[in-house]
């Protein structure tokens, strides 16, 4: 659907037309903070002042930048090719946001949750303090919590936010504790099951020279179906629209009457391109997905919404309740893009002017200065990292494609499945005859170039570990074949239909994916064959795949009635042990043929 309203692009024509008015409010941006403020030469603050607004999310720890096909931004040309721009690192980001802030005495940075979790080494290895740590570093004002937020459980994420050691591990640097985020973290719609409280503060308030801006922070009520259950133990996750429109109204009782609201929850617009023109008006543009109901469901008291979680980047209008056309934005992942936000702050009203609302999206680039603070506090994190992260694991031939692939089997996938089951098919193992491996659980590409020190082709462990951070632990459970069947339909039908979610699967499980069809007939059911046998639905399988998915993560509903369970060694483990069996220096392993799966489109 296009989510632009006609009446918007009319607004911008009127915008185009005042492009005389825009260039003196440049002039007046770039005067010393103070004189933004002033009227026309009679001493008095003038009626309107530009607030720029600067925000990222879905951050995941990516203080270096990002590897592979990870680290890249599309961007379509004026041609029309479309171009791999390679964007992100905490030292460029710092960089840009530090160059956009130039000129604008007005100026709040936003994040849209998922600042840690799924994380590299680098931060993961410590538990993220060095990611808060760098976000401190950047000026970041206030972030959402997103679902990767809850991975280590609500104390963890609490003391993200209040410092102090870690409690098992303790202190990472000689007389050093850990001071926390000097930002809020917001959950407004996640509450503690005994109190009904917000586990963390719901709202905050942004304020400079009488401006006041209020931002509220949700997570998607779905996060439960997509953390392990020890993550979300004792809260409760409520509906994201109920909850904005709760806390705008208690803002609008306080005279705060400008509201962003950063929501963890995304779209997916119609081009993968950051640059691409999300309210242009042809078939099948614009943006779907689950945030563009939640955008009409909000109250027209909320100014722009910052969003994430999707790891797309757009810039799109989505009409409020009201039919008013309403910014709604997110800056893909890892660092890779900022949104820049221009919000118009009627100081009589004190509200936003929305029909003034402009935003764009802005790489990351690499090609600027690096921040020397985030270069030198990346320096320090890696020499503490570097006894575990450059131990080397295997040696591969080439790129094997995970993160970075948009097939629905990837090369990596295959891996993974396959060393799972290799780890797990004896009988004191688990007895395993297959594996799955859920698609999100792959954080990124294993890379052929090296990262540091140990040369082309070697998978060191810190490589390993940021395609694999959770450290899962395996499960293998009995599921009768009919269990089996309706998990694979589950990947495509229910709440996975209007995104699927393929699950990676290891050797000797093949079948048909049709394209064409609809909901779970989309899995064509007497194609599936395993070591080339149709599936017995009153036959009982040993089936592997890591806790997540055997709690019935990401929709597996069918994954969560395993029984007989068996717990085995770490994802991250097996994945290790198979690189060392299956590869050498002088005999390294190739990447995996993609032939398990044939899709038909």
């Amino acid at each position: 659907m296009s989510a632009t309203p006609h009446k918007n692009r009319a607004s911008r024509r009127a915008l185009a037309a005042a492009a005389g008015l825009v260039t003196a409010g440049a002039l007046v941006a770039a005067m010393p903070a103070g004189a933004h403020d002033r009227g026309h030469g009679h001493g008095h603050p003038s009626r309107t002042v530009d607030v720029q607004l600067l925000s990222f999310n879905d951050l995941h720890g990516n203080l270096e930048p990002p590897a592979g096909s990870a680290g890249t931004v599309s961007e379509t040309q004026a041609d029309g090719t479309v171009k791999s721009v390679p964007a992100g690192g905490v030292e460029y980001l710092a960089t840009s946001l530090r160059t956009a802030r130039k000129g604008n005495p007005y100026s709040v940075t936003a994040a849209g949750g998922d600042m840690v979790g799924a994380s590299p080494l680098l931060s993961g290895l410590f538990h993220d303090e060095p990611t808060i740590e760098a976000l401190n570093g950047l000026d970041l004002d206030v972030t959402a919590v997103g679902n990767h937020e809850f991975d280590e459980g609500a104390t963890e994420l609490a003391r993200l936010q209040n410092g102090g050691c870690h409690p098992v591990e303790g202190c990472y640097e000689k007389d050093k504790k850990f001071k926390g985020a000097d930002f809020p973290y917001l959950a407004a719609n996640v509450t503690d099951e005994k109190t009904g409280k917000p586990v963390l503060k719901p709202y905050t308030v942004w304020k400079k020279n009488g401006v006041k801006i209020g931002f509220i922070g949700v997570t998607l009520e779905g996060t439960p179906n997509i953390v392990t259950a020890n993550g979300v133990k004792g809260l409760e996750f409520h509906d994201e629209i109920e909850t904005v429109n709760k806390y705008a109204k208690e803002l609008d009782r306080q005279g705060v009457k400008s509201v962003v609201a950063l929501i963890h929850e995304g779209g997916a617009p119609a081009s993968s391109s950051y640059n691409y023109d999300c309210d242009s008006p042809g078939a099948g543009d614009g943006i779907s997905g689950p945030i563009v109901d939640i955008a009409k469901g909000i109250t027209p008291k909320v100014d722009a919404l910052v969003t994430g979680h999707t790891h797309q980047a757009y810039v799109c209008t989505v009409p409020d309740p009201s039919g008013k056309p309403r910014m709604v934005t997110s800056a893909s992942s890892f660092g890779k893009v900022y949104t820049d936000t221009t919000l118009t702050y009627d100081r009589r009203t004190k509200d936003i002017v929305r029909t003034s609302v402009e935003s764009a999206n802005h790489i990351v680039s690499r090609d600027q200065a690096k921040a020397p603070d985030m270069t030198a506090l990346i320096t320090r994190w890696n020499t503490l990292a570097a006894p575990i992260a450059g131990r080397p694991q295997g040696f591969i031939t080439a790129d094997i494609n995970g993160r970075g692939s948009t097939a629905p089997e990837k090369p990596l996938g295959n891996l993974i499945a396959d060393a799972q089951l290799e780890g797990l098919a004896a009988e004191d193992k688990g007895g395993a005859v297959v594996a799955f491996m859920n698609p999100g659980g792959i954080r990124s590409d294993l890379v052929y170039a090296a990262s540091g020190s140990e040369g082309d082709g070697v998978v060191t462990y810190g490589e390993a570990f940021t395609v694999q951070p959770f450290t899962n632990m395996m499960n293998v459970v009995d599921l009768t074949g009919a269990q089996l069947v309706t998990a694979l339909q589950q990947q495509v039908s229910g709440s996975n239909e209007a995104s699927p979610k393929i699950l990676q699967v290891s050797k000797g499980l093949t079948y048909t994916l049709d394209m064409t069809k609809s909901g779970a007939g989309r899995v064509v059911a007497d194609t599936i064959r395993l070591n080339g046998e149709a599936i017995d639905p009153a036959k009982t399988y040993r089936v592997a795949m890591n806790e997540f998915l055997a709690g019935g993560g990401d929709g597996f509903a069918a994954l969560g009635q395993g029984t007989d369970k068996l717990v085995g060694a770490s994802d991250l483990d097996l994945f290790n042990a198979y690189l060392a069996a299956h590869s050498t220096a002088s005999a390294p392993l190739a990447p995996p043929a993609t032939d398990r799966i044939t899709v038909v489109r």
